[in-house]
């Protein structure tokens, strides 16, 4: 096999360990547990597998709880090495058997790392990266035993598994750990119980990883004929769910001996087969092989489920964040609606323009509005507050108002949108992403005066030569620069249908005319233009400011290449299967 074959696995261990499911959509929860079953099966089998195709064969022992998988075990080596009882669960800390000469292969960390190694006698050999202390009491997902006898052959390792039906939970994810781990299984069945659903399940599972699995078929009755007739039954069985076995052993119902063991000639076949499995390195190599590639081909179909749930998680994500900006867009476009009907100027600007241009005379000729509002100047001098000022201020207040009140009601159709789904309200859990935040409102009034000092630049730059200043001077920056106000919030750019008639309507004629006379009809259009655009920048940094805890939310969820890398990762693993298979 290639050097970089080691890294192909590491690739996809890095992955998974780095890739994020946050959201809680359809399949979510089976996703994760995919996910974490195949960074076990890297870590316990596969990567250890590969890179030791020397090391012994590991052999694990499972089936439903009551099967006698561990008086089978007890048998194989001659003496009890695995409590047997009435009381469930009965298998506690999984026993590892192992010639004496193979110690070196199972005391480190070489598989099953995230188990502690103890010793038969109570002696611990290693710890395992996080597993608790192991002195008294140990949980039975946090070490396994280890036991040289001489009973095993070199190059084999049995190891008796928990119920795959145990009635403690941690027992039964750990059978399944331990299976993921092994590179021949031994599934043991009984004449009552061999068509369980539980351990069938497990049984289909082996076959998709294309695992070796050998059969025994425990505590057959005795009488001519019922034994094999069972067998039959078993067989056909396995056969049309589709799963391949290798061999299937036959135990008859026997009383046990003076030692609490099964009588040698009950397990005969079975003993047999292991001895010759212990001295034909060749078959060993081929199961372990078969097993390897299995494996990694099942990977890679786990790579790509994982992905395919990756892309709906991104859907999901897109959809929410859709959601979050139309519920904003919808308050932008109403603040031009606000702008561009009128509605702004009326009330308190209306009154406050009227001061400035003078009540009652609108529709009047304006070729006299330039000299009227010349003898309003000296107003501002007489102690009474600028017209022009006041309705500079009454004008950005309109503004702010509207910018804070769509902005707070767009944030309220975000949250609600979000609150219909199971992901969207995962999301905004434990925060009031609706509430105005701290100091926004200081914030729109801040924008808006920067936009109202860039109106006045503009009347201020266009005003640069000696005639235009002199009339921009003599009425006042701030009249100018109000009018200049009025006429972009009258624009039709805001509203296609126009200003409403009426007051408003005037209004904006009156300021229309007032910068023509002072700049000309060009300068006006291009003075216009400039304020729009300024204020439409503003605006839209206000409402983007304001959706962004909502987006912030979602960009927190972190990156969204996860699926692409597994998908490569799963094209490296059927590669990598292909050529294990190849070689062996």
């Amino acid at each position: 096999m290639s050097e970089r074959t080691p890294a192909v696995l590491e690739s996809l261990a890095e992955h998974l360990r780095t890739l994020e499911l946050p959201l809680p959509v359809e399949g979510a929860e089976q996703a994760r547990a995919e996910g974490r079953a195949a960074l076990s099966q890297l870590g316990d089998h596969v990567i250890p597998r590969l890179t030791s195709l020397d090391a012994p064969l590991l052999v694990v022992i499972g089936g439903s709880t009551g099967a006698g998988k561990s008086t089978l075990l007890n048998a194989l080596v001659g003496e009890t090495v695995s409590r047997s009882g009435a009381i469930r669960p009965t298998t506690r800390r999984p026993v590892l058997l192992h010639h004496p000469a193979d110690a070196a292969w199972f005391t480190g960390p070489r598989i099953l790392p995230g188990l502690a190694r103890v010793r038969a006698g109570g002696g611990q050999e290693a710890e395992a990266s996080g597993a608790r202390d192991t002195t008294g009491d140990v949980d039975p997902a946090t070490s396994v035993e280890l036991r040289a006898e001489e009973g095993i052959g070199p190059g084999i390792a049995l190891l008796d598994a928990p119920d795959l039906d145990s009635v403690a939970a941690g027992n039964r994810e750990l059978a399944r750990q331990l299976l993921r781990a092994a590179d021949l299984w031994l599934f043991v069945t009984t004449a009552n119980r061999y068509a369980d659903a539980v351990p069938w399940e497990v049984l289909r599972g082996a076959a998709e990883r294309d695992v070796t699995v050998d059969v025994v078929m425990n505590r057959l009755p005795a009488g001519p004929g019922v034994a094999e007739e069972l067998a039959e039954d078993l067989r056909g069985m396995l056969v049309r769910a589709g799963i391949e076995v290798e061999r299937v052993f036959l135990v008859p119902e026997t009383g046990l001996g003076p030692h609490g063991l099964l009588p040698p000639a009950a397990i005969a076949e079975l003993r047999e087969h292991f001895a010759r499995l212990a001295a034909d390195r060749e078959d060993r190599g081929r199961i372990a092989r078969r097993t390897l590639a299995g494996a990694v081909e099942s990977l890679a179909v786990s790579a790509r489920r994982i992905a395919e749930h990756t892309a709906r998680q991104e859907e999901e994500r897109l959809r929410l964040r859709q959601e979050a900006l139309d519920a904003f867009a919808g308050s932008r476009e109403r603040i031009d609606e606000a702008l561009g009907d009128g509605s702004l100027l009326r009330g308190e600007v209306l009154s406050r323009w009227q001061d400035v241009v003078g009540t009652g005379e609108f529709l009047r000729s304006v070729e006299g509005i330039v000299s009227r509002l010349r003898d309003r100047v000296g107003q501002a001098l007489s102690g009474r507050p600028a017209p022009a000022l006041e309705a500079e201020q009454a004008l950005g207040s309109s503004l702010v108002h509207v910018v804070i009140d769509e902005t707070a009601r767009g944030a309220e159709r975000a949250d609600a949108a979000w609150r219909t789904s199971a992901a969207g309200r995962w999301l905004a859990e434990g925060e009031d992403l609706a509430r105005l935040p701290a100091g926004y409102a200081e914030e729109v009034s801040a924008a808006i005066r920067a936009w109202q000092g860039d109106v006045l630049e503009l009347v201020r730059a266009e005003g640069a030569d000696r005639r235009t200043r002199a009339r921009v001077l003599s009425l006042g920056v701030n009249a100018v620069g109000v009018a200049l106000m009025v006429v972009v919030f009258a624009s039709t750019a805001f509203l296609p249908t126009g200003l409403e008639v009426g007051a408003g309507a005037a209004t904006a004629v009156v300021g229309q005319k007032l910068l023509e006379t002072i700049f000309g009809d060009e300068a006006v259009r291009r003075m216009a233009a400039a304020a729009r655009e300024r204020l439409t920048d503003r605006l839209d940094a206000l409402v983007a400011d304001r959706s962004a805890p909502f987006l912030a939310r979602l960009d927190e969820l972190g990156g969204a290449d996860g699926g692409q890398l597994l998908r490569a990762d799963a094209e490296a693993l059927v590669r990598l299967a292909r050529e294990i298979r190849e070689e062996s």
